[in-house]
Parts: C-alpha cells; sequence; structure tokens
C-alpha cells in the first residue's frame, strides 16, 4: 500500500508540476513560452524553477540573443526519473 509521504515534495506545487510536465514532452523551453504555457507571473516562474534547479531536477541555460538576455529550461535525467516515480506513486494512491 502506498503512503503519501512518498510523494515527492518537490513536485506539490501546481507551477513545478507544469514545469516538469512541459519539459517531460519538450528539449528546451525558454522563459517566456514557458511563462505563457503556464500563466505564472516571472517571480512564480523563476522562484519554482530555481527550486527545481537546486533539487538537480533542470537544467538552466542563460545566454544572450544579441543584447537581450534568454533562460531555457530543460528536465534532467534525474528529473525524469524522479517525475516518472511520482506520476507512478500517484497512479498507485489512485488504485490505478
Amino acid at each position: 500500500m502506498l503512503k503519501i509521504n512518498q510523494l515527492n515534495k518537490e513536485f506539490e506545487s501546481r507551477v513545478r508540476l507544469g514545469i516538469m510536465s512541459v519539459l517531460m514532452v519538450n528539449d528546451w523551453v525558454d522563459f517566456t513560452g514557458m511563462k505563457n504555457l503556464l500563466e505564472v507571473s516571472d517571480g512564480n516562474l523563476a522562484s519554482h524553477s530555481t527550486a527545481l534547479e537546486k533539487a538537480g531536477y533542470i537544467e538552466v541555460k542563460k545566454e544572450f540573443v544579441g543584447k537581450k538576455p534568454k533562460t531555457s529550461y530543460r528536465v534532467t535525467q534525474a528529473g525524469r526519473e524522479a517525475f516518472t516515480e511520482h506520476l507512478n506513486a500517484l497512479e498507485k494512491l489512485l488504485g490505478r
């Protein structure tokens, strides 16, 4: 039987779930694209992406395109594995 504490706390936020869901099916996604997809503020996306980066679940690439800064994200292998485990745990919790 699955216990609820077996779910990954890093993915409790809907924003983090959204970030991970988008990155599981896309290679690199830029900040503006992610912000628009999730309909969140700059600060909200920045704080949640920083937390996922610190956990080792996403990679953040900062570069300049012309003179404009560009931030992009992609899921790491550790992030892919952790998110898959989290989704599997949710399915077990739902009895699937």
